[in-house]
């Protein structure tokens, strides 16, 4: 009796330790897009008025929840009785993931005229403040719903052969740690001019350490937001153009062996992502001259 306990236990313990080492690669595979999310979340949170940040971003993380419950069991169903819809999908994010990297690279280059901190601005009344609000917190939950899409499928795509309940285990590691670290880290973030303003404050000297900390935390939030920015639309591309390098056999024969595998699929990335640009725009602009 005691003997079956031990292998029991020690079942148990090979098990975790499998998926404590698929985790590892899962979340390697899947940084990209937690780094993109981390930005596109940053950036959602920031701008209201210091009492609405976190409500704002305790709504979106309540959201974010929400999607992984949706997500998850339906991407296991598919890992289990059709696991060649997961490829297809993980192509399809591909074509989101590399068009959104596109499309923040073209708003570098030809910025947008309109600002969402102009709008908040702009709003004169609670009601109106509070309809942006609400606004931003959907805008936001149906970003997530979307990366969070990509990271469990990108996440399933590395365990796809294992058995059903180390898939599980592994994908829901991911999934949570994809929702409390991202928006642990985002309400960190967005709380750094806030940190900056209490610390000068509270300084007894009008230059001391206090308040030269204080003023470098108010004056870093907007370069930590678009450093994110930069950082996640380069994650982006990457993760993009090593979806369709290690799903698509045809792209070896192109690609010359002497060029490093991260440069490869940058420029996949580029390619399949400014050709899903170009067919959208031209998509709309059809649409919007009918």
């Amino acid at each position: 009796m005691a003997s079956g306990i031990f292998a029991i236990l020690d079942d148990i313990a090979a098990l975790m330790d499998d998926v404590a080492t698929m985790s590892k690669v899962a979340a390697k595979k899947t940084a990209g897009i937690l780094g993109d999310d981390l930005a596109v979340n940053a950036e959602k949170a920031s701008g209201f008025v210091s009492s609405r940040e976190i409500p704002v971003l305790w709504a979106i993380t309540k959201g974010s929840l929400l999607n992984k419950l949706i997500i998850l069991p339906i991407a296991f169903l598919l890992s289990a009785f059709l696991p060649i819809a997961i490829t297809i999908i993980l192509l399809l994010g591909g074509l989101y993931l590399g068009f959104e990297g596109a499309e923040k690279i073209y708003h570098f280059f030809v910025p947008h005229t309109e600002s969402k901190k102009e709008e908040l601005k702009e709003a004169k009344t609670k009601e109106e403040i509070l309809a942006i609000e609400k606004e931003r917190v959907k805008s936001a939950i149906v970003t997530d719903f979307i990366l969070s899409v990509e990271i469990v499928i990108i996440a399933l795509g590395t365990v796809v052969g294992e058995p059903i309940v180390e898939q599980i285990l592994v994908v829901s590691v991911i999934a949570m740690l994809a929702t409390i670290g991202v928006y642990g880290i985002v309400a960190l973030i967005v709380r750094m001019d806030e940190a900056g303003y209490y610390l000068i404050e509270k300084s007894d000297q009008k230059s001391g350490f206090k308040v030269k900390l204080g003023k470098f935390l108010v004056a870093a939030l907007p370069k930590v937001i678009k450093g994110l920015t930069i950082v996640g639309t380069i994650a982006l591309i990457l993760v993009s153009g090593g979806i369709f390098v290690h799903n698509l056999d045809f792209l070896h024969d192109i690609i010359p062996h002497a060029i490093p595998s991260i440069i490869a699929e940058f420029i996949m990335g580029l390619i399949f992502g400014f050709m899903c640009f170009l067919v959208v725009k031209l998509f709309m602009k059809v649409k919007n001259s009918i």
